[in-house]
């Protein structure tokens, strides 16, 4: 019962906000991202999640919880292997009639914790630490609240403008799959190859628990690095009553 509230009733008085889903279907409209596109990408961010956790490309990544009854928490629960795109074309719109956003294309709303550790250089060396990479510049933007979704565009933009990159200059890239058409829609508008992006699948497949998937995409994204040798990467992600944020880092 404490803290912010989704949507903050004062935000909805001035912008009489529509729901999370109603602003991915403005996205998709606005952009002519299709329905077809949409469970396309749906369905390879379940292929590309069960190949990673397969590979044991998450292992590293992630800490098992036990409870005191002796159960174990150690793989995400969400990714499912055994769906196909003609699966998730027979799920009906779940926020407009005649609209393109349904359950398999959306995220879903896990429970779920990350942590992430920023130190200065000085500390790292006294602390004897190994760096997984380094902060190079971020940013935060605010776009119209009807399209929260395309928030990661204006965000990247300005932090590469920060760091005096290009999106050309990205090797990796993690986008929170908030929902398929405004993953989709960030991707087109930014003009970055679509095979960086999550390729180790994404929160559609993974989850999005709220107030921790900025740490756990960047979590990915830099243990992908690590793994790959990419010395450049990208992660962004959009925010309710519409904003973006992008993290640019770098391995050196």
């Amino acid at each position: 019962r404490l803290g912010w509230r989704l949507v903050n009733p004062a935000m909805k008085d001035l912008h009489g906000l529509l729901s999370m889903g109603e602003t991915a279907e403005e996205v998709a409209g606005r952009y002519g991202i299709t329905r077809e596109r949409q469970d396309e990408f749906a369905l390879r961010s379940h292929q590309r999640a069960a190949d990673a956790r397969k590979n044991g490309h998450f292992d590293d990544e992630l800490l098992p919880v036990e409870r005191p009854d002796g159960m174990r928490v150690d793989a995400d629960e969400c990714i499912r292997e055994d769906t196909s795109y003609e699966k998730l074309s027979r799920l009906k719109p779940v926020f407009r009639a005649g609209g393109t956003v349904t359950a398999g294309n959306a995220s879903p709303m896990n429970d779920g914790a990350a942590g992430l550790l920023l130190v200065s250089e000085e500390a790292l060396n006294d602390l004897g630490l190994e760096s997984l990479g380094r902060y190079v510049a971020g940013a935060s933007a605010g776009v119209h609240p009807d399209v929260m979704g395309i928030g990661p565009v204006p965000a990247t933009r300005k932090a590469l403008t920060r760091a005096h990159w290009t999106i050309a200059d990205i090797q990796e890239a993690e986008f929170n799959e908030a929902f398929a058409a405004q993953a989709l829609a960030c991707v087109d508008q930014l003009g970055i190859d679509a095979d960086l992006v999550n390729p180790s699948g994404g929160a559609i497949a993974l989850g999005h628990p709220l107030g921790c998937s900025g740490a756990r995409i960047l979590t990915t994204l830099l243990h992908r690095m690590r793994r790959t040798g990419a010395e450049r990467g990208l992660a962004t992600m959009c925010v309710g009553v519409g904003q973006g944020s992008a993290v640019l880092v770098e391995r050196h």
